[in-house]
């Protein structure tokens, strides 16, 4: 098992990295999921966001998440053909958490190098989250 560090991560990056890892059959555990970024201005981002949230109805959805983990576990499952069996397996494979759990306190985690980021527009999924009216 892989334990993965997304503290300054772009989502994006992240994802498409870890999802061709799941497909290949790497069980993978990500943490600090609140403290991974996104780039864009914070107007656009909260517009975008909220939409995704209320697209939909409630009873045939999309349904989209509220908190930093969920949010960083979409985007994850967006890369990932989760529909069929090798997806569904690679997506068994994946556990995200908002902070590190006590029981991989001792576990070496593995921080990918961190891109440039050459905006100043960014957030974190912590701050999206609490403009969703999500925990963090």
């Amino acid at each position: 098992m892989t334990v993965v560090d997304a503290s300054g991560q772009i989502i994006g990056r992240l994802a498409s990295g870890l999802a061709k890892r799941l497909l290949y059959g790497e069980e993978i555990t990500v943490v600090n999921a609140e403290k991974a970024l996104i780039t864009g201005s914070k107007a656009w981002l909260t517009a975008e966001f909220r939409h995704r949230r209320d697209v939909g109805s409630q009873r045939r959805g999309p349904y989209y998440p509220k908190r930093a983990d969920r949010i960083l576990h979409r985007a994850i499952r967006g890369m990932i053909p989760y529909q069929e069996p090798r997806g569904r397996a690679a997506m068994k494979r994946l556990r995200v958490y908002v902070d590190v759990p006590a029981a991989l306190k001792d576990k070496p985690l593995e921080r990918p190098p961190a891109p440039v980021i050459k905006s100043a527009k960014y957030f974190t999924l912590q701050q999206i989250a609490e403009r969703l009216g999500g925990a963090a």
